[in-house]
């Protein structure tokens, strides 16, 4: 008879079964243990441990969110780790996953002990659970106070991306409470006592309170009035279309162009015999097969290379088998066989290229190191490509290089004069500075509108 009795109880609960069993790990059949109306529903130790299962959701949840929407930093992120570590790998991408990973482990050990609180049952959460919470905590806060350190100039990004997305989470922590309705209601009718119940209760409809008031104090930056948004910003492809070609090449830049953008941007740095070439890096090492033409020369500066040697390099394979940036879309065929065969792009070529489109132009200019034969000639070089070989129209270059930017006035006239920081308005007149070239961060939401 005490068999049938057990027998029958435990197929009358496969539910609670089945949350038991993931959350302590009890998976014998037996009576699981129910709470009284009026009693606690688990030990001092677990009632010490809820709590810190509580923590570790918040500050998972903060930081995905802040790794989620600091996504625009990401290249960043993975150049600084590309100039510690000598590879290129998505770190970001991974950081990205872990994060996810984890704030759904502990989202799911939260919803299994709402749901076991809200059967009465008591919890008893398996010590490898809460080594797994710890790590989580402990991942999360490390993180967390990283991120404080490193993108402390982005903390406004953050802060605006809140103000953003704030009706979406408002909506969804109201989800939330009526969800944690139920099961706070239970046991508040449960408690024996006033004092209990409001202990309960309490917390509960501040947190309501607070979500129905919240939206009085909500400001988006996206909401603006009829008349008061500023003219549309000009697209710069920034080395073209990264994401879509193999940098700082020809199929770059001409999908930058296919898709609608007013300019292009690259960098630029002068070959051993004197030819500007189009290169970011130092080194040759990340965005062409070096290792494959010249395997003893691939820590060698790019500017060494003569442009012959520079010819015989390919410059689009790495973009197929390292993608560079996360969330690229695959190529199509078409696409993947123009990526195989670019070449390194001459400066001389890209400006005839955009001069042909009407594409305004900005680079960044990488003097050549010491003992390079055109160390004390490369403004020089670069003018007289800019001047006479690619004889781009003047106001379709934006000059960045500040260092000698009287002597490019006064030999090239009509350029537009870019400055890549923010200066006073006596400054930039008197320098002759029409545009400005800043990083989202040295600029305030008032700039930006």
């Amino acid at each position: 008879v005490v068999r049938r009795r057990l027998l029958q109880r435990y197929e009358h609960q496969p539910f609670i079964s089945c949350l038991a069993g993931f959350y302590s790990c009890r998976w014998k059949r037996y009576q699981r243990e129910r709470t009284e109306p009026g009693k606690c529903c688990c030990n001092m130790r677990e009632c010490m441990f809820f709590p810190l299962l509580v923590a570790a959701f918040c500050f998972s949840l903060v930081f995905l969110y802040t790794w989620g929407e600091g996504k625009n930093d990401y290249n960043s992120f993975d150049w600084y780790n590309y100039g510690n570590l000598g590879f290129w790998f998505l770190w970001s991408l991974v950081i990205l996953i872990v994060a996810a990973v984890l704030f759904t482990y502990v989202s799911l050990l939260l919803v299994l002990a709402t749901c076991l609180l809200a059967e009465g049952q008591q919890l008893y959460l398996h010590w490898s659970h809460k080594i797994g919470t710890f790590l989580v905590l402990g991942f999360s806060i490390a993180s967390l106070f990283a991120l404080s350190i490193l993108w402390r100039d982005h903390r406004k990004t953050v802060r605006l991306s809140f103000q953003v997305t704030a009706p979406y989470l408002h909506i969804g922590a109201i989800a939330i409470m009526v969800l944690l309705a139920w099961p706070v209601a239970l046991h508040a009718i449960r408690a024996d006592k006033k004092v209990t119940q409001v202990i309960i209760v309490g917390p509960y409809l501040a947190v309501l309170l607070f979500l129905f008031l919240i939206p009085l104090g909500m400001y988006s930056p996206c909401i603006r009035e009829m008349g008061t948004l500023g003219p549309k910003p000009a697209l710069i492809g920034h080395r073209g279309a990264p994401m879509l070609a193999p940098e700082n090449t020809e199929m770059s830049f001409l999908k930058t162009i296919e898709h609608g953008g007013d300019g292009l941007e690259t960098d630029v740095t002068i070959s051993y015999d004197g030819v500007p070439f189009l290169m970011h890096d130092d080194t040759l090492r990340r965005t062409t097969n070096i290792q494959e033409v010249y395997p003893n020369d691939t820590g060698k500066a790019a500017s060494f290379f003569s442009w012959d040697a520079l010819q015989k390099l390919n410059a689009g394979t790495w973009f197929l088998k390292n993608k560079p940036f996360v969330g690229m879309g695959s190529l199509s065929k078409a696409d993947q066989n123009q990526a195989m065969n670019q070449s390194i792009y001459t400066l001389s070529s890209f400006l005839r290229l955009a001069d042909s489109h009407n594409k305004l132009v900005i680079f960044d200019l990488y003097r050549p190191p010491e003992k390079h034969p055109y160390r004390n000639l490369w403004i020089r070089k670069i003018l007289d490509v800019i001047l006479k070989e690619s004889k781009i129209k003047r106001h379709l270059v934006l000059w960045l290089h500040n260092s000698v930017r009287s002597f490019v006035q006064s030999v090239a006239p009509g350029f537009q004069h870019t400055m890549g920081r923010k200066a006073p308005i006596e400054d930039l007149l008197k320098h002759n500075i029409v545009k400005l070239n800043l990083v989202y961060t040295d600029m305030s939401s008032e700039d930006i509108r």
